[in-house]
């Protein structure tokens, strides 16, 4: 199975849904800005993808962050989360992950910025495992029902 979505060697993996489907393409997003794209150009679907997606995009995003300090570091982060959230103003899930990464700021504040760094992409992963465990949990519940 392709992944929708996937971090990979510091990279935001994503299957070009909008090709589909004639055609399976893999998109590398490199940069927040790259992430933001890929949401706005419809190239990620569904609610659950768009959340995981964006939450990936503000780890990544973040790792480029150079600041001298944890406040700016901060700043930075969630100007990050803002040019994720105008990509798709009425998603719901897309707001629910920006507010998920945007906690892990700041209860980390006392962190260095190299770990809050890590906490985000540990978020982004949780919150992907997070949607295939309740992907699964459906596919479980609703195979019975199929005759």
């Amino acid at each position: 199975m392709i992944p929708t979505v996937e971090w990979k060697d510091g990279v935001v993996r994503l299957l070009d849904q909008s090709r589909l489907p004639g055609h399976t393409e893999l998109l590398e997003c490199k940069d927040v800005a790259a992430v933001a794209s890929a949401i706005q150009e419809l190239k990620v679907r569904g609610a659950p993808a768009i959340g995981v997606t964006a939450a990936m995009g503000v780890a990544l995003g973040a790792q480029s962050v150079s600041a001298a300090d944890v406040s700016t570091f901060e700043r930075h982060v969630l100007g990050i989360c803002d040019q994720l959230a105008a990509t798709r103003p009425t998603a719901v899930n897309l707001f629910w992950a920006l507010t998920r990464m945007k906690v892990v700021v700041r209860e980390n504040r006392a962190c260095t910025i190299a770990e809050i760094q890590s906490r985000l992409v540990q978020e982004a992963l949780a919150i992907q495992q997070e949607d295939i465990a309740m992907c699964k949990a459906m596919g479980q519940h609703g195979a019975g029902l199929i005759k």
